[in-house]
């Protein structure tokens, strides 16, 4: 986190978040056991304790994809950020879902210039006691949710928001077409472990959006402080449950 105690910029809000996404992503490797639980460290966060997995090259794969996602964000074209549990078939199981729709929309130019009402303001403390509470739903997690089963991989996503451009081919950064079952019309992102994951088009598939929302939806918590505004669940695919759609209480 910043060293000073509020926030008045889009990019501040932007940067506070991408530190916020790291600790979640590690957070939900270890509470799904994506790894052995012994590869990870403990560690203090938000006042919280946390588990980070020491493995270098997991290190800089999640360090990677947060700083494209933030790349992204910083353009103000992302809705959804989402870290998405696949099987060892490459089905999806869950998805992690961080949505950024109320963020405020700042042109890129503008990124560093100061909010003009003071309501928009962030602060830091405020925002730091509310993260501890979306780690501590994260970290109960486990035995929230029905187990997965072994070999699961990982990625990160992002959904655009409407009439936004797919960044394939844009950048450096390896983004490439999520499945069609994760794609609404709307466009979403996904990709293979090891790889950040963009968004491209349907190709008229008819399997489009058929795994977003999964079968079981549970609220973690939303977190809301001046301009700062996330929510955060977790979706339960068809490929891991049965049944029609069920959305739990938080």
């Amino acid at each position: 986190m910043p060293t000073h105690t509020t926030l008045d910029t889009y990019q501040g809000l932007v940067s506070t978040f991408a530190d916020f996404l790291v600790v979640a992503i590690h957070t939900v490797l270890y509470e799904r056991d994506i790894y052995p639980r012994a590869s990870f460290l403990s560690a203090r966060k938000y006042n919280f304790p946390v588990r980070q997995n020491r493995h270098p090259k997991v290190c800089r794969w999640v360090a990677d994809a947060v700083s494209a996602v933030e790349t992204e964000l910083l353009k103000g074209t992302v809705a959804r950020v989402a870290v998405v549990i696949y099987s060892s078939a490459s089905q999806p199981l869950e998805r992690f879902v961080f949505d950024l729709s109320s963020f405020p929309a700042v042109p890129p130019a503008e990124a560093t210039t100061p909010f003009l009402e003071n309501s928009a303001t962030v602060s830091l403390v405020d925002l730091a006691e509310q993260f501890r509470g979306v780690m501590q739903k994260l970290a109960f997690c486990g035995s929230s949710l029905t187990p997965l089963p072994e070999n699961c991989s990982f990625t990160v996503c992002i959904e655009l928001k409407a009439n936004e451009e797919a960044p394939i081919g844009q950048t450096s950064t390896p983004w490439i077409p999520s499945q069609p079952s994760l794609q609404p019309v709307s466009v979403v992102a996904g990709g293979a472990e090891g790889e950040s994951s963009g968004l491209g088009g349907s190709g008229g598939n008819s399997s489009i959006g058929k795994d977003l929302g999964g079968v079981k939806t549970t609220p973690v918590r939303a977190v809301e402080s001046g301009s700062f505004v996330l929510e955060v669940w977790v979706e339960e695919g068809r490929a891991k449950m049965n049944g029609p759609p069920v959305v739990t209480s938080g």
